[in-house]
């Protein structure tokens, strides 16, 4: 239980509130994209995260993980974390939608899909901000 007082905290709470605000905006691109402009899962999925990740970057920074630190090396942590938790996030979820919808419409599938990979990049993402991108010194 000591390892959960270590992740559930306000911290949590404050990165759920910012992801409640980067999940409207980047749902509304990404499902917009995909089901209006007819864009390709990839291009939806990616547009909706490079967008709001500029945003969750100044929010999670200064809100949520309150980082005084000013270098490059941040923005770099934060962009690896971001670009893992996305490729990790969205390559299990596509194939596993695929493996376990393999009878429903394409479109179906890559809804539950994107769906699905948002829920999973939401855990990779907390993590990789609080213990890489924003762990302080």
């Amino acid at each position: 239980m000591s390892r959960l007082s270590g992740i559930i905290d306000q911290k949590l709470a404050r990165f759920l509130i910012v992801g409640v605000v980067n999940t409207l905006v980047g749902t509304a691109i990404m499902f917009g994209l995909y089901n209006l402009a007819h864009c390709s899962y990839w291009v939806s999925s990616a547009a909706n995260y490079l967008l709001t990740s500029i945003l969750s970057f100044f929010l999670n920074k200064y809100f949520t993980f309150q980082s005084s630190e000013r270098s490059a090396g941040e923005i770099v942590r934060f962009a690896l974390n971001i670009a893992a938790c996305y490729l990790l996030a969205y390559g299990i979820a596509k194939p596993l939608c695929r493996a376990l919808l393999s009878g429903v419409a394409a479109g179906v599938r890559d809804n539950v899909s994107m769906f699905a990979g948002m829920c999973l990049f939401t855990g990779f993402n907390y993590l990789g901000q609080r213990f890489f991108a924003f762990r302080g010194k």
